[in-house]
């Protein structure tokens, strides 16, 4: 199950059924759980957990310093739950703070070349398509799909089953269930993943009500979640609404709408 040419640190824990390929480097402090495939070249370093039966492909680098200039090699650390699947080089940084974690969660499919940056939180269920970058502390809510070559800023908010067209970029958070394309707009819901989701038809309709309130009105953004609060009471709804309401950065837009103040985009 260990190639020979591997090199495992003494001290690291690695479960008795996992495969570890060519030249894997495992370092010390790592602890790898039952059934994990570590392929050829992959490297997993730092105080990193990894749950059961994942795989990571060749060249993934696990656990690395932050790309943090305010980072003083502390000892910090990625946990990882289970049936995750890493593609070719994708990469996945240690938090940059003692007491903190980079965290990410189970079913995620990460494709080749996606990046998870410093003190990222992702879900459960999420998809990241090739080239897909995720910058520190930004925190990605379960079955989100991020496509190809799309950034996502720091301390940026994706919400559960949002996704984003390929090349898009966010400096703003996302809100649950609608689609975000080029830079920070919206263009609707993404009906397909709610329906694959299993989402009742009455739920959908109640948020292409609820969508159509908030971004299509052309009304105060604030003043349509008060009125929203009202009108509408499933859970995906009051869902979104307390998203939008808790955002510290502010929520994309959709190109329908009128704003009424310069101070919406702020």
């Amino acid at each position: 199950m260990i190639h020979p040419t591997a090199i495992i640190h003494s001290k690291a824990k690695v479960n008795s059924s996992v495969s570890v390929g060519p030249y894997a480097v495992i370092d010390e402090g790592v602890e790898i759980g039952a059934e994990c495939v570590v392929g050829p070249h992959v490297y997993i370093t730092a105080q990193t957990t990894i749950g059961a039966r994942n795989r990571f492909f060749a060249g993934c680098v696990i656990g690395e310093a932050p790309q943090d200039l305010k980072y003083r090699n502390e000892p910090t650390g990625v946990t990882i739950g289970q049936d995750n699947v890493f593609r070719e080089h994708v990469t996945v940084h240690r938090s940059s703070k003692v007491g903190e974690q980079t965290r990410i969660g189970s079913n995620n499919f990460l494709m080749q070349h996606s990046h998870v940056a410093h003190n990222v939180v992702l879900g459960d269920y999420v998809i990241l398509a090739g080239g897909a970058l995720l910058a520190g502390y930004a925190r990605v809510d379960d079955r989100a799909f991020i496509s190809g070559n799309c950034l996502v800023h720091q301390f940026v908010r994706v919400g559960t089953l949002a996704l984003m067209q390929g090349g898009a970029g966010i400096s703003k958070d996302l809100p649950p269930f609608t689609v975000a394309h080029q830079v920070n707009l919206l263009c609707g819901l993404n009906v397909v993943g709610m329906r694959r989701a299993g989402m009742a038809a009455s739920e959908r309709q109640e948020l292409k009500q609820v969508y159509r309130a908030l971004f299509r009105e052309g009304k105060n953004l604030r003043e349509s979640v008060v009125a929203a609060r009202k009108n509408f009471s499933s859970k995906p709804a009051r869902l979104m609404l307390e998203f939008i309401e808790s955002s510290k950065r502010g929520i994309c837009f959709d190109t329908g709408a009128r704003r009424e103040s310069p101070s919406e985009e702020e």
